[in-house]
């Protein structure tokens, strides 16, 4: 029997075994290939924004690489140990080490190579597919052509010839360090079944669940008011961070088996065979995979927390642009003006002007700011504008009233305002007291007059006394400028209206609502792309890896099976105690990277957009459902064990 003959008769015998892992690592390098072929495709020039596309694109795919990298070598550990009994085998026939080696790498040599030419072959047809997806997110038209790279086909190569000559040298180092006795032990290993957890198990469990309670409601915290320096929110969010990664340590240490060994308490002993095969099976095993349990929910709630962020923003492109620029268009100098309104009527392009005339003044706002005795004076100071109520349609006031327009989501949360009370405009002749009447989230002016604090709006005698007391200097200072507000009454042209804006290109300060919005789809659609990519990665690596360790475990309980369908339970039966099995190993990781992603994102999504639930959940919707396919798939595995196992 030659050894080509064994290489290729182990090849065929193991096949089924592999079939996932051929198949994430032809995924792989399909999803390395294309995004390598962005990089080098000449199309990736026009792609607007302020993130250089072909910059993004080859720094995404460093990171695909360690995420692959690591999933491969992983895979490959379980594989090897898998197989230690058959290496057992060839060292008792006479086959010696080095042997042995040459045979696996052989075997690895046609199934890595043979998947990374696939791989390569399909990211090819891919790249063309996903640089329309970018083009389609980033709304550029410009035709995306189907071009190969050799550059890129180079640098793929270069880099999995890396990573196969990193797993050769791991498969040398165990075949090594193995003796025969050794190899024959490896699958053999059982987890350590205790009968009665010990107190410090318990106050473990306890801990785990209190951890990650904590950092969530520190969370819940960060821009509440209460901690207003960026010392103290720098801390606060590394205290989070920190809480939330030891405690999902310890919740799976500890906290699972505590509360699965609570309800096995509640009944008495007196189990199901569906709650033998789950909740027994679990608590151990849960214990013994913390460390490999809390990396995949880190990073999945990493990769759904930042795409839930970058669609959060993507999906408020439009309503953050009306709050960036109230108006379609809006400008600071009079002649900028003039010049686009001979444009629109030479169009014949009807539109609104409204003209509001800001003033720069500062507004001591103590007795309206939940500030503590230790918050600075100058902190307590809102620097902005004010407009006249005559300005601003719908809006009248009294002389002794004022009220605050433009107070965002995003402001509200970094300086908590009453919606009454006494606030004092500061002039050169003293400070001017008024009352707080309301604040409303309708914004007025651009983000440009508003200095991130809202825009006063007082009556227009109080306007005029303000006008006449103003400090000079302090207007100098804060160099605000006249607005003029277009509004295009015939909506039909305002795309035409939008063209002759960027034909213009007026100098600054002029405000486009339409550029806001692409800007923001340019530079977050990039964003969103790159993380959505690279989550879609790691969540087939990880959904890979917990697959692969329930192949293990259903490999070792393979006896139990046996002994239990002779004691007269149906593969029904024991099918049905699986699929609990199974909801608790994928949905437990599951549920715990989704709340954790959920307090992460709730915690500062007004940041970057004005909706969160929907884009959120159509983001976590998109990953419960293929996470679940890899719980499926677990199920038709222990199934076909099952069937086996008499």
């Amino acid at each position: 029997m030659s050894l080509n003959y064994i290489v290729l008769r182990n090849l065929k015998k193991n096949i089924k075994n592999y079939y996932l892992y051929v198949f994430a690592l032809i995924f792989g390098v399909a999803l390395y290939f294309s995004f390598v072929t962005l990089k080098y495709d000449p199309a990736m020039d026009e792609v607007k924004g302020s993130v250089k596309g072909g910059a993004a694109i080859g720094t995404s795919s460093v990171l695909l690489v360690v995420i692959v990298a690591i999933f491969l070598l992983y895979a490959n550990t379980i594989f090897i140990k898998r197989r230690s009994r058959e290496i057992g085998l060839f060292q008792l026939i006479g086959l010696t080490k080095g042997k042995i080696f040459k045979l696996l790498s052989a075997e690895n040599l046609i199934l890595y190579f043979g998947s990374m030419i696939i791989g390569i072959g399909a990211g090819f047809v891919m790249s063309r597919l996903i640089l329309m997806i970018l083009f389609k997110i980033l709304e550029v038209d410009e035709l995306a052509k189907l071009r190969f790279s050799t550059q890129a086909l180079l640098q793929t190569v270069i880099v999995f010839a890396a990573i196969y000559l990193l797993i050769m040298i791991m498969n040398y180092v165990f075949i090594k360090g193995q003796s025969i006795l050794s190899l024959f032990r490896v699958t053999s290993t059982t987890q350590e079944r205790i009968k009665k957890m010990s107190l410090w198990e318990i106050i473990m469990g306890l801990l785990g669940i209190g951890f990650v309670a904590g950092g969530y409601y520190l969370s819940t915290q960060l821009f509440g008011g209460k901690f207003n320096a960026m010392n103290e929110l720098m801390i606060i969010m590394i205290l989070v961070l920190g809480l939330v990664i030891v405690g999902t340590y310890l919740f799976y240490k500890g906290s699972v088996s505590f509360v699965f060994n609570a309800i096995r308490k509640s009944k008495k002993g007196y189990l199901s065979i569906n709650e033998v095969l789950s909740l027994s099976s679990i608590m151990f095993r849960m214990k013994s995979n913390a460390l490999l349990l809390t990396i995949i929910t880190t990073v999945s709630a990493l990769a759904i927390g930042l795409l839930s962020l970058s669609y959060i923003s993507y999906y408020s492109a439009e309503a953050t642009a009306k709050e960036s620029s109230p108006h379609d268009f809006g400008f600071a100098r009079t002649e900028a003006k003039e010049k686009f309104i001979q444009a629109l009527n030479k169009e014949q392009i009807k539109y609104k002007e409204i003209d509001i005339y800001p003033v720069g003044v500062d507004v001591d706002a103590t007795q309206i700011m939940d500030v503590s005795p230790f918050t600075a004076s100058e902190d307590r100071i809102l620097s902005t504008s004010v407009v006249s109520d005559i300005s601003i349609e719908g809006v009248e006031l009294e002389p002794g009233e004022t009220r605050l327009m433009g107070y965002s989501n995003a402001l509200e949360k970094l300086i908590t305002l009453k919606e009454t009370g006494e606030v004092g405009f500061l002039t050169s002749s003293g400070t001017i007291k008024l009352q707080l009447s309301g604040v409303s989230k309708q914004p007025t002016l651009p983000v440009y007059y508003a200095s991130g604090s809202g825009v006063f709006v007082v009556d227009e005698s109080v306007y005029q006394e303000l006008v006449k007391v103003l400090d000079p200097k302090l207007q100098k200072k804060k160099e605000v400028a006249n607005y003029y507000g277009i509004e295009i009454t015939d909506r039909s042209k305002l795309d035409t209206a939008n063209q002759i804006y960027e034909n213009q290109a007026p100098q600054e300060p002029s405000f486009s609502q339409h550029e806001y919005e692409m800007n923001q789809r340019s530079n977050m659609g990039m964003i969103m792309f790159i993380v959505g990519f690279l989550g879609l990665t790691f969540l087939i690596t990880s959904g890979c890896i917990l697959y692969f360790k329930q192949m293990d475990e259903g490999e070792e309980e393979k006896g139990g099976y046996t002994i239990l369908r002779k004691l007269g339970f149906t593969q029904s039966d024991l099918l049905h105690g699986i699929q609990f099995k199974q909801l608790f190993n994928f949905g437990i990781p599951l549920v715990i990277g989704l709340s954790h992603s959920y307090f992460a994102v709730k915690s500062g999504w007004f940041f970057f957009g004005t909706e969160m639930l929907t884009p959120m959940i159509l983001v976590m919707l998109f990953y419960t459902i293929l996470y679940s396919v890899f719980g499926f798939l677990s199920v038709l595995f222990y199934k076909r064990v099952i069937r086996e196992s008499l």
